[in-house]
């Protein structure tokens, strides 16, 4: 006598759609810009002077 088991995996992917993710890296880039952009640290500032400048952003 002979015994069989059959097993099935359900499995349930978190898929995000293409535009989510990519509004979400722009949101992520935006934030990360204006924080570091209007950051009152020196540090902060001089790190990313030339790069603001570039992209004309004020920052003085």
């Amino acid at each position: 006598m002979q015994q069989q088991a059959i097993s099935t995996e359900q499995s349930s992917p978190l898929t995000l759609s293409v535009a989510l993710q990519v509004v979400s890296a722009i949101a992520v880039g935006a934030a990360l810009l204006f924080v570091v952009g209007f950051a009152p640290m020196d540090v902060a500032h001089n790190a990313a002077h030339d790069a603001r400048h570039s992209f004309a952003f004020p920052c003085h």
